[in-house]
This record gives structure tokens, C-alpha cells and sequence, in this order.
């Protein structure tokens, strides 16, 4: 049996269809496109869904499961899709809407948990505790306990970008204070270069971006720090000591055997992990233990959501 599993970003929606191996077989994606209507983003899932059965022979009764990973709160409860900022969404009856056009059961999950949940399933990792941190526009994540995915009481959980490490500090997206995602994201790291770039005309940040600080992204700063550029190297050692506040308290909280670092700005590999791994193991309240969190990298890149999705459970 197959399972199609659905990413909802904020621009693609992505499917694939995943094999029993827990291989992606076949995807396809569109742009989101949004704000707009969800009956229309709706619509684009089951075009997607059908053209994916279509390309491969298969029909629906072939599937053993759909499975989407929304960026806001599932609520499984009544199928209602909440607090989906990037989509302009505040509570929207997703998984009725979606069920009608698709003709089948949808399951659905908070993106990042689904991406945790991929990457777990796909790593066939024995030990049943594992959380992983998503490091891109914000920071998300997902939590597994004792082998299963926790979603919370209402879906909401593992929003790790939302406490705070400084108190009364940077504005977040959220309407608080001093967030971890408003130091630490790729947004942050980019705001900060920015700032750096409008104080100093000499750092290689402004020929990596040809000269226009809109043009800079995080892998700029790694890259000019790379080469040896002093701006960029104090940029990435500012930026990794709030990663690491962090990243410490989400391991004080859980002490999980592995936390995975995954999302856009992980593509740095080593250049990020290794401060990160150094820093994180001077803050965490078990640095004496015998044993301790191992900090890896995520394996799937974006293929982590639409497996993750393909695997949620009802």
C-alpha cells in the first residue's frame, strides 16, 4: 500500500507519493500562492493528490493513508486548521473541506512535527526519545516520546521558537518579547547581518549580496565566513550563543537521546553544528552526565515534511 503525504508551506505545497520502504516515489508541487481562499489551496491539494495516482496507475483505494502538515495548529479534534499566520488563516475547517474533494480520510499535523516524525521514522533509530528543531523563516519543531509524536492537548506543541531567552527583548512575530525565533531564525541572522552591513562598509557581506543588503540571505553570512571575513565570523558567533540558549533549554526539558537540527539555515552542515555542539554542552544543566544528547543533522531535507505527513497517525 502507498501513502501521499502533503507539506502546506507557505510557497509550495508539495505531495509525494511514499512507498511502504518509506521512499518518495513520485512529487509534484505548486505554488501556494497566498493569501487566498482555503477552499482554493484545497483544491490544489486534490489536483495534486489525483495527478500523483494518475502519473503512477494507482487509485484510491490503493492508499493506506493522506496526510497533510499545516503550518499553524492542527486541531484534530473538529478537523479546524488555527493560527495559520504565513497562510492568513485564523480557523478554518480544513480537514472537512479537504476530505469532500478528496473523496478519502485525511490525516493532519503541525508541519515541523510531521518533519520530526519523517525524519525519526526514516532513521530507524531505536531509542524512543528524539526531538528535532527546524531553523528557517521561524523555529519550529516536534517532540517523540516513547516512539510517538506529542502534539499537546490541542496540537499546538513543540513551538520551541516561542520562549523566550531574553527577557523583555527583541519583538516576535507572536506579540511577545524576546523569543528564541526572533535571535536565533534565519530571519534573525539576516536582520542582524543587515544591521552589521549598515555599520560597516568593509565586510565582505556587501560584495557576496553585489552590493544590496535586500539581497542577503543566511547563507551569506556563512559564506563570508568561510572566507575569513571578520564581520561574518563575529555575526556566526553571536548568532550560534543564542542558538545554543536555545537549544539547551529544549534538551534541559526533555534530555532526548538525539535533538536534530533540520531547516533551511541546517543546510550549513558542520559550519553551524559544531560551535552549536561546543556551546549547547557548557549550558546544559546535565554537561556532567555520563551520557548526553547527541545533536545531529537532519538527513531529509524538505522530503522530511511530506514523509512525516504520510505517516501521521489519527
Amino acid at each position: 500500500m502507498y501513502r501521499i503525504g502533503i507539506d502546506l508551506g507557505g510557497t509550495f505545497i508539495a505531495a509525494g507519493l511514499v512507498n511502504e520502504k518509506l521512499q518518495i516515489v513520485d512529487k509534484l508541487s505548486v505554488r501556494t500562492n497566498a493569501p487566498r481562499p482555503m477552499e482554493a489551496i484545497a483544491d490544489d491539494m486534490a489536483s495534486l493528490v489525483g495527478e500523483l495516482l494518475e502519473r503512477s496507475g494507482l487509485r484510491r483505494g490503493d492508499l493506506a493513508a493522506v496526510g497533510v502538515g499545516v503550518p499553524g495548529t492542527a486541531n484534530r479534534e473538529n478537523g479546524r486548521l488555527e493560527d495559520a499566520n504565513n497562510l492568513d488563516f485564523d480557523d478554518e475547517p480544513f480537514l472537512p473541506v479537504l476530505e469532500e474533494r478528496l473523496g478519502l480520510p485525511v490525516r493532519f499535523g503541525n508541519d515541523a512535527n510531521a518533519a520530526a516524525w519523517g525524519e525519526y521514522r526514516v532513521s530507524g533509530r531505536r531509542e524512543d526519545s528524539f526531538v528535532m528543531m527546524t531553523i528557517g523563516t521561524g523555529i519550529g519543531g516536534g517532540v517523540i516520546l516513547n516512539g510517538k509524536l506529542w502534539d499537546g492537548v490541542n496540537g499546538a506543541a513543540a513551538e520551541f521558537g516561542h520562549m523566550t531567552i531574553r527577557y523583555d527583548g527583541a519583538p516576535c512575530t507572536c506579540g511577545r518579547r524576546g523569543c528564541f525565533e526572533a535571535y536565533a531564525s534565519a530571519t534573525a541572522l539576516i536582520r542582524q547581518a543587515r544591521e552589521r552591513m549598515a555599520t560597516d562598509r568593509e565586510t565582505l557581506l556587501w560584495k557576496l549580496c553585489g552590493g544590496e543588503a535586500d539581497r542577503v540571505e543566511a547563507r551569506t553570512v556563512f559564506d563570508g565566513a568561510a572566507a575569513g571575513d571578520a564581520a561574518c565570523m563575529e555575526l556566526l558567533d553571536t548568532y550560534t550563543t543564542y542558538l545554543a540558549e536555545g537549544t539547551a533549554n529544549i534538551i534541559n526539558l526533555f534530555q532526548p537521546a538525539f535533538l536534530c537540527v533540520g531547516g533551511g539555515v541546517s543546510r550549513a552542515g558542520e559550519a553551524l553544528l559544531a560551535p552549536l555542539r561546543e556551546k549547547t554542552a557548557r549550558r546544559i544543566y546535565s554537561q556532567n552526565a555520563k551520557r548526553n544528547t547527541q545533536i545531529i543533522l537532519a538527513q531529509l531535507d524538505n522530503d522530511a515534511g511530506i514523509i512525516g505527513a504520510a505517516l501521521l497517525e489519527p
